[in-house]
């Protein structure tokens, strides 16, 4: 009984996990399991809601994590074992490792909605802030195959066509708030109708106004579609050849490109004689060799081969193949146009990690001969509109995408607002072939582009499955996995109907994460103000009382959190620092990528994100209580007799931040270190509790007192990071982001009136990130300056205090006044 009572947390949160993984297994197979999806986050919801602590429930997200790879993504093991050659357990077991990277909205859905319950003691914001977080860190953190819980529904026509509003991300949002809706009314069920039926209602009003906006727009598409427009005929050949590279080493380049341009011209002609096609397309790397920058003759007389076929048959061509320039190679496809030849290459944006492209300063001969199958592409500019010109002269513009291009929406939906008419996907897919399922799954992927885009699709992969994609998500018609076939049908020359993704762009996640952060700021406010009446209320108890009682906040951290959460602010600091390097000495003193913005977030501020959150989910407030001193925290109260404490020692090493540890007359040490600011104020709640203790040795002593000195040289409303590092830098962006639309686009609101609230949107946060990154740095500069003073003025104790306090008020005013008079001066002499 006592063993089942102690593990009972342990197997329900385990039971929790299984049942979810189980029916997400289901879901990911699509068909009819679509309707799993508005349940299959519930028995792992439930399991949360019975956790009490924020290392549990981080356990049970990362639990969760590594079942949702083994529940939808067993196939990708397979496949990968396949490409790399480790075998698949030992791909499988790699995957589960690496979940909370692939998977890490799982983890931070857990965290975010653990910390809104317990600081909003309401489930309809934490379910809100759950579903907000799950979604924003997909959007921020672009995950490996773009999936989302959304994709699930491709299957249920009504549903799906919501889309077009929000994304699939949209509709993640909406089947995690329904999962919630549940779970609450499961945990309400014995609390009376009333409180059944409001989340009950949620539940089932969400799917209908779903499946409600969905029969209205599908009458709507359908008398746009049905106008009378001109089309072109297009066919794709799926000649379903693979495994280039072994054939490679069997037969020779030569051998291989020549079998594999036969078969396609064959299947080509009889595309063009029996379907009366105006454009013919290939699939991904259908020419595995650069066209029009042959590497020998034989290359030169490919290349002619092609286009001669291209102008022999009077259709326009589209083939996968590779392009290169001064940078290096890329994965592209060529267009060809009956009696102009090439008219122009579109590069593969998106391509996969390591298989296909390996950052530069991770490259080197040490990873080539550790992963000999390492690519070395150079990814393209982004997404581009082509041509598919017909011999009489008809015209449709098209936005390519290679294979992985297609399961982010940011490349459709550019394209869209560029003028294309048509999706154009070119995909190798023939990495599924021991596994289909995965192959059925970016289709399913794909097809949301032209839901989002209302924009046909025509799909052309290596081995399967091809397919006609309606601007609905339809799949109108597919080749099958492994078969050589020719797939053929007419694309209306017609502008898409308008959405609201192709106007704001793939804004749920930025939203979601917008609401997130002013929640933060919001329990941030609120938490202040009830220490604030907490510290009032404990001043008017204490004033009453015959012997004061003081409290102050502090964090408990075990040995093991202690490290982790020092790693995470050294990896932090040496972010700041990299990116501030690389910066200098490469890209300029400036912040002006989104290279850098994703650099600064994923290296910097999760990690330093991190580092807090530890902190805070440890913190406790210390005091003493007849003879004992007392550490609170929320789910748990210490007390140590004061005269068992002999010494405070002071850590050596001050970090995640400065601390002390207690030292017992037995010789032994309180087991969890105090983090703490202001050492002194721990040493005088035991002084006003007249159990005097000073730091035993001399360089504790020191440190103690220039942590102390540290502490009262802060100004707690200008030095908050959110005053800092979030509100300041906006508004010094606010001009100059003013500036620069006046000079791009004419006006302030130029971009908006170009190219929609999106990127205006998305231009005014990169203008934000980049000056709150510039103060980062700035303000770390600084305080590396006074700190060094301050550490050179250690002799001197007394002294130390006062230039001290100085210096930190100059460094104030730098950074808050230097830095706008100096913006001024350069918006006033430009």
């Amino acid at each position: 009984m006592f063993a089942f009572t102690k593990y009972r947390g342990l197997w329900r949160a385990l039971a929790g996990v299984i049942a979810s993984a189980s029916l997400l297994a289901l879901y990911a197979r699509g068909g009819d399991a679509w309707v799993l999806g508005f349940v299959l986050l519930l028995p792992w919801l439930l399991a949360l809601d019975a956790t009490r602590t924020f290392t549990d429930t981080l356990l049970s997200g990362w639990l969760m994590s590594v079942a949702y790879i083994v529940a939808a993504f067993l196939w990708f093991g397979a496949a990968l074992a396949t490409y790399t050659g480790i075998g698949t357990f030992s791909a499988v077991l790699m995957l589960c490792v690496l979940a909370p990277l692939l998977q890490p909205q799982v983890i931070v859905f857990a965290v975010v909605r653990h910390l809104a319950r317990r600081h909003h003691h309401s489930a309809w914001v934490s379910g809100l802030a759950g579903a907000c977080a799950w979604v924003a860190v997909e959007w921020l953190w672009p995950k490996l195959l773009g999936d989302t819980l959304g994709h699930g529904l491709a299957p249920a026509a009504w549903l799906r066509q919501v889309a077009d509003l929000g994304g699939a991300a949209g509709i993640s949002v909406v089947l995690i708030l329904v999962n919630e809706a549940l779970a609450q009314a499961v945990a309400q069920r014995r609390e009376g109708l009333r409180h059944l039926l409001r989340p009950l209602a949620l539940a089932l009003a969400l799917p209908l106004l779903m499946a409600g906006y969905g029969v209205l727009r599908l009458a709507t598409l359908e008398t746009v579609l049905s106008a009378p427009a001109d089309a072109m005929r297009v066919a794709m050949v799926q000649a379903s050849m693979v495994d280039y590279e072994g054939q490679r080493r069997e037969r020779g380049t030569y051998a291989v490109v020549r079998d594999v341009l036969d078969t396609h011209f064959a299947l080509s002609r009889a595309a063009i004689e029996h379907h009366a096609a105006d454009a013919v397309l290939w699939s991904e790397t259908v020419y595995p060799t650069t066209f029009g920058q042959p590497r020998s003759e034989d290359g030169a007389a490919l290349d002619r081969e092609i286009l001669d076929f291209a102008a022999s048959a009077n259709v326009a061509l589209v083939f996968g193949t590779y392009d290169r320039d001064a940078a290096g190679e890329y994965n592209a496809a060529t267009f060809l146009a009956p009696g102009s030849g090439a008219i122009g290459t579109y590069r593969k944006t998106f391509l996969f990690p390591f298989t296909e492209h390996v950052p530069a300063w991770l490259d080197g001969p040490r990873l080539r001969s550790w992963l000999p199958w390492a690519g070395s592409w150079q990814p393209g500019s982004g997404a581009r509109v082509m041509l598919l010109r017909a011999a009489d002269g008809r015209e449709l513009n098209v936005v390519p995408l290679i294979c992985r291009d297609d399961v982010q929406p940011g490349l459709a939906l550019d394209g869209a607002r560029l003028g294309a008419q048509a999706i154009v996907g070119l995909s190798n897919d023939s990495w599924f072939t021991a596994s289909p399922l995965g192959a059925r799954l970016h289709l399913a992927v794909a097809a949301f582009r032209s839901i989002e885009t209302r924009l046909p699709q025509l799909r052309v992969t290596t081995n399967g499955l091809s397919a006609f994609v309606d601007p609905t998500g339809a799949v109108l018609a597919s080749t099958k996995f492994g078969d050589r076939a020719v797939l053929a049908g007419e694309v209306p020359l017609r502008d898409p109907p308008a959405t609201l993704m192709v106007r704001w762009g793939d804004w749920v996640g930025a939203a979601a994460g917008t609401f997130l952060l002013l929640l933060a700021m919001a329990s941030i406010v609120r938490v202040r103000r009830t220490h604030s009446a907490n510290a009032k209320s404990t001043a008017a108890v204490a004033a009453a009382a015959t012997k004061p009682a003081s409290a102050i906040v502090v964090a408990l951290l075990t040995p093991g959190w202690r490290i982790a959460a020092a790693l995470l602010r050294v990896c932090a600091g040496a972010g700041l620092l990299w990116l501030a390097l690389r910066m200098l000495l490469r890209d300029g003193l400036q912040v002006n990528s989104l290279v850098q913005l994703q650099i600064f977030i994923g290296v910097t501020l999760l990690p330093a994100i991190a580092a807090w959150g530890i902190q805070r989910a440890f913190a406790a407030r210390v005091r003493v209580d007849g003879g004992m001193l007392v550490l609170q925290q929320r789910h748990q109260r210490i007390e140590v007799p004061l005269d068992r404490i002999v010494d405070v020692r002071v850590w050596r090493i001050p970090l995640p931040g400065t601390g002390v540890d207690l030292q017992f007359a037995s010789g032994a040490r309180f087991a969890p270190g105090i983090a703490i600011a202001d050492v002194e104020a721990l040493l005088r709640v035991l002084n006003d509790a007249e159990s005097p203790l000073l730091p035993a040795s001399a360089g504790s002593a020191r440190r103690a007192d220039y942590a102390t000195t540290r502490a009262v040289a802060g100004w707690p409303r200008l030095d908050h990071p959110l005053v800092k590092f979030v509100a300041f830098p906006l508004l010094l962006a606010l001009p100059a982001f003013r500036l620069h639309q006046h000079i791009a686009f004419g006006g302030t609101f130029g971009e908006y009136y170009t190219y929609g609230l999106a990127a205006w949107l998305t231009g005014l946060l990169a203008w934000w990130g980049a000056w709150s990154i510039g103060l980062m740095m700035f303000a770390a500069a600084l305080r590396s300056v006074v700190e060094a003073v301050h550490v050179a003025m250690l002799p001197w104790p007394a002294r130390a205090r006062a230039v001290r306090r100085a210096l930190t008020m100059l460094s104030r005013v730098a950074f808050y006044l230097g830095l706008p008079a100096w913006l001024a001066v350069r918006l006033l002499a430009g």
